[in-house]
C-alpha cells in the first residue's frame, strides 16, 4: 500500500466533511458526567443499545451525587441489557464517588486525571475531552482502527499507534472532527465484513486493495472464485485416497 500523502489525506476529509458538515457523537447524553459514563458503558456494545438504557436511567442519576446514591444494584437494574453490565455498574459507581472525593463533583478535561476513573481508559478519556470539553483528541475505536489501515491514513498494530498516526496526517483544521468523521464512515460504509465501496466519497483516495465496486459482489474485487467441483472429479478424487484397513477386534463383547 503507497504512504498516504498529507494532500491526500486533505482530499480525503474535505470530502467527509461535505457529507457530514456537523458530525456528533450517537450517544445520548446531558452533561459532561452523563458522557463519560455512556462511554464506559459503550464498552464492546454498540450505541443503539447504550442509548436505550441511558435514556431512562439519566432521568434518575444525571449527576455523580444522584448515581452514587441510586448504588450499584439499582443501577444494574437499568443497565442490564448491556454487555458486561456488571463489572460496568461497579465501575460507574466507584468513578461517580471518586468524581465526588477528589474532583468536586465536577468531570476533569486533562487525560490523566480522567483516566484515573475507574472504567475510563485512554478511547473514552479522549471521547470525553473532545465533545465534552472541545479539544482536539482522536479516539479509536474499532471503526476508526479498521478505516486507519484499510485507507492507509494510518496504519497501526494497536489503536494507539493509529491515534498517533492520524494525529500526524489529519490537518489540523479537521482534527477536532476527524475522529466522529472516521467513526462514522466505518459505521455506516467502510463496514468490517463488506466494505460499501460502491457508495464511498473517497473510494479513489482510498488504499484499499480489494475494493467491493457492487452491492451484489459476494467477494471483494480481486478475489478469486471458488472452484467447482465436478461429479467426475469428485469420484476420481476419492478413488485416489488410501481405502483404510479394517481394524481387528481386540476383545469379545460380553
Amino acid at each position: 500500500m503507497p504512504k498516504m500523502t498529507r494532500a491526500k489525506a486533505r482530499q480525503i476529509f474535505e470530502r467527509l466533511a461535505e457529507a457530514s458538515p456537523e458530525p456528533k457523537t450517537e450517544l445520548y447524553y446531558k452533561n459532561p458526567f452523563t458522557l463519560t459514563v455512556a462511554v464506559a458503558l459503550s464498552a464492546q456494545a454498540t450505541d443503539e443499545g447504550v442509548n436505550k438504557a441511558t435514556k431512562t436511567l439519566f432521568e434518575v442519576a444525571d449527576t455523580p451525587e444522584k448515581m452514587a446514591a441510586l448504588g450499584e444494584k439499582k443501577l444494574g437494574d437499568y443497565i442490564k441489557t448491556i454487555g458486561l453490565w456488571r463489572n460496568k455498574a461497579k465501575n460507574v459507581i466507584a468513578l461517580s464517588q471518586k468524581l465526588i472525593d477528589d474532583f468536586g463533583g465536577e468531570v476533569p478535561q486533562s487525560r490523566e486525571e480522567l483516566e484515573s476513573l475507574p472504567g475510563v481508559g485512554r478511547k473514552t478519556a479522549n471521547v470525553v475531552m473532545n465533545v465534552a470539553f472541545g479539544q482536539p483528541t482522536i479516539a479509536v475505536d474499532t471503526h476508526i482502527f479498521r478505516v486507519g489501515n484499510r485507507t492507509g491514513l494510518a496504519p497501526g498494530k494497536n489503536p494507539l499507534e493509529v491515534e498517533l498516526g492520524l494525529e500526524k496526517i489529519v490537518p489540523e483544521d479537521f482534527i477536532q472532527h476527524a475522529h466522529h468523521w472516521l467513526i462514522l464512515h466505518g459505521r455506516y460504509i467502510c463496514k468490517a465484513r463488506k466494505p460499501e465501496c460502491w457508495r464511498c466519497p473517497i473510494v479513489d483516495l482510498c488504499g484499499f486493495k480489494d475494493k467491493v465496486m457492487s452491492p451484489d459482489s459476494p467477494k471483494k474485487n480481486g478475489a478469486k472464485p471458488a472452484k467447482k467441483t465436478t461429479k467426475k472429479a469428485a469420484k476420481k478424487k476419492l478413488a485416489a485416497k488410501p481405502k483404510l484397513r479394517a481394524s481387528k477386534k481386540t476383545a469379545t463383547s460380553k
